[in-house]
Formats: C-alpha cells, sequence, structure tokens
C-alpha cells in the first residue's frame, strides 16, 4: 500500500478524491489537506460536503493539515489545488521526492510532464524519466487534462486510430461543479447559460494536440490536428455535454464510427485498474441520449456516453457525448493515472 493525500481535500474535487481514495486497494489516505482556514481542524468541521456520495466514515475525524511537503508525508499526492496555488506547491512536493497526481491545469502544458489520459497515451508516462533527469527530481508530476479535454479526446481515440482526423469542432455545454460550489452565483445560471468560460476553450485546444502526439524520446511532437472549441456553462449540477463535428482522413461511415467506439478498449481495461470502467465508451441508440440525469454516473462516472452518431454535411460525422466532469474529468482521471503508474512501477 502507498500512503496518498489530497491537497485542496475540501473542494468539490478534493471531495470526489477522498471519495475514491478512502477504501483503494493500492492506496492508504494518511492525509488531508487545505488552506489556512481549514488547516487545524477535523475533517467533518472543514468540508462543505456536497457531492452525491456519503462521507467515507474513516475521513471524518482526520486533522485536516496544511499544504507543504513538511507537513504531508506520502509517496503520492493527488491534488485538486487552485493552478496559482499548484504552480508553487507541486514542483515543492515532487522535490522532495513524491509522485504528484495533479488536476491542476499549471504544468498540463510543461514541456516535461506527461498529460496523460491512460486508454488514449498511456506511452506518454515515459516522459517522467525525462523530467527527474531535467528537473533532478526523486518524485514526479504527471497531470490529467481539463474535464472536456478528456471526454472529447476519449471519443477521438478510436476514431484517430481507424479513419484518423483531419479536423474537429467541439461545443461543450458543461456542468457547475466544474467552476467549484460558489463558483456561479445563482443569479446568473438561473433560467439562463453563460456563453464564455475563462481559459476553456483553449484548454481543449491546445491540451488535445499535446495528448494525442507523439512522444519521441524527449518530447511531444504534437498531433497534426485542427480543432476549434467553443464552451459554454448550463444550468446542470454535473455532467458536461459536447457536440462533436469531425473530418477524418479517411472517409467513414457513421456506423463503423459508432462501432470503433464500442469495441475501444485501452490499457487501464487490459490490467483491469480498480478504477477503470470496464467500457470507457458507451454508444446507445436512442435519438435522446446522452442525457446528465440519466447519464453522468455510467460505470462509476468513469465512463463517456456517445450517442445520435450521424452523418453531418459539412465535416462528416456528428455526435452527442457526455461525461461526468468531476469523476471522469477530474479526480477518477488522476487516480487512474496514479494505479497506471503503479502498474507500471512508476511510483
Amino acid at each position: 500500500m502507498y500512503s496518498v493525500a489530497v491537497l485542496g481535500a475540501t473542494g468539490i474535487v478534493g471531495q470526489r478524491f477522498v471519495s475514491l481514495l478512502a477504501e483503494h486497494p493500492y492506496f492508504e489516505l494518511t492525509h488531508l489537506a487545505a488552506s489556512e482556514r481549514s488547516a487545524g481542524k477535523r475533517y467533518g468541521e472543514a468540508v462543505r460536503w456536497c457531492i452525491d456520495r456519503e462521507m467515507p466514515e474513516g475521513v471524518r475525524d482526520m486533522r485536516v493539515c496544511g499544504i507543504s511537503p513538511e507537513e504531508v508525508k506520502a509517496d503520492v499526492v493527488f491534488s485538486a489545488l487552485p493552478s496559482e496555488v499548484a504552480r508553487k506547491v507541486e514542483p515543492e512536493f515532487a522535490e522532495a521526492g513524491a509522485v504528484v497526481a495533479s488536476n491542476a491545469s499549471a504544468y498540463r502544458m510543461a514541456e516535461d510532464v506527461p498529460l496523460v489520459i491512460p486508454e488514449v497515451n498511456p506511452e506518454h508516462l515515459k516522459m517522467i524519466e525525462v523530467q527527474r533527469e531535467r528537473r533532478k527530481w526523486d518524485g514526479a508530476i504527471i497531470t490529467n487534462p481539463n474535464c472536456s479535454t478528456i471526454i472529447a479526446v476519449l471519443t477521438f481515440k478510436p476514431v484517430m486510430d481507424a479513419f484518423g482526423i483531419e479536423s474537429a469542432v467541439v461545443s461543450t455545454m458543461q456542468a457547475l461543479s466544474g467552476a467549484g460550489y460558489s463558483g456561479v452565483p445563482g443569479m446568473s445560471i438561473l433560467d439562463n447559460l453563460l456563453p464564455y468560460i475563462p481559459k476553456e476553450e483553449e484548454k481543449i485546444e491546445t491540451e488535445t494536440l499535446k495528448i494525442l502526439g507523439t512522444f519521441n524520446g524527449s518530447e511531444i511532437e504534437p498531433a497534426e490536428l485542427k480543432l476549434s472549441a467553443s464552451c459554454t456553462r448550463v444550468p446542470v449540477l454535473e455532467g458536461h455535454a459536447e457536440a462533436v463535428f469531425l473530418k477524418t482522413r479517411e472517409k467513414a461511415e457513421p456506423e463503423e464510427v459508432a462501432d470503433a467506439m464500442r469495441r475501444f478498449r485501452g490499457k487501464p481495461q487490459e490490467l483491469k485498474l480498480p478504477t477503470a470502467p470496464e467500457h470507457p465508451l458507451l454508444v446507445r441508440e436512442e435519438q435522446d441520449r446522452p442525457q446528465p440525469r440519466f447519464d453522468r454516473n455510467a460505470g462509476g462516472g468513469m465512463s463517456v456516453t456517445v450517442g445520435r452518431v450521424r452523418r453531418d454535411g459539412v465535416l462528416g460525422v456528428k455526435y452527442f457525448c457526455l461525461g461526468h466532469n468531476t469523476i471522469r474529468g477530474a479526480a477518477g482521471a488522476s487516480v487512474l493515472n496514479a494505479e497506471l503508474m503503479h502498474r507500471q512501477g512508476l511510483l
């Protein structure tokens, strides 16, 4: 068992980490860390629990500690920190010898930091050797992508492998939980939608090229893919939905695209990792699915559901997809990364 800590344990993504790690077969949750206003309190007192799973009894009485390597001694550190805090703190933990599995955006695009979806680009974990050599760290930082990026790229992978992708357009409808508990005021979103989410479109457009790129032994060569994203916040609690339009390099019928998605499996399924869903992509035939209320928890929140795969008169193929933004799109993604690192001897 590896000792593990959660940084930013009181936020929504931090709560998801706690829920996923409390009884994990590989990891023992030993530290919960948060800001100064929470440090020193019992976790049950410090947190405003707001996710749809009960707080694990074993964590309620744990003392919250501060966010520093001096206070947190763990083999693996799961980071749910805001980007500006993560930028300072995560390298301190890696330098101290911990493996940082980060959900923060601070180091996703760093040249020597892996940005990994285990079913899509597990070979990018080899970059950890480059990172440790360059930075003289005993530990490491590994990141998972933005929540909307993960959902889209999981659907891209089988299509790219089978037909290639020349260009893509993604239009997202993103849940409120992605902005945090108090991130969007009720008066702003009730009976409304917000057509702008800061930095979200840029993250999708840049992260995707890195994830689908090729590791040449020292760096990532970005994928040759034209991608345009438009991001919207909608009054849904959890579950990001995306309308996707693809132009494939080889001719692809909608039925062939759907079949490639149904058959898609990755390294986590091969290794039967604890957090991996049996089917990373679920393709539904109903005209009115997926829907957040019914499909966000598919595969324990780790499967992405696809529907309405059909011909597009402009690019060729279009479909609708949905995934759980704080599980597959955040905490679950980091936990799956760490599970894969364990099985590959990288922790």
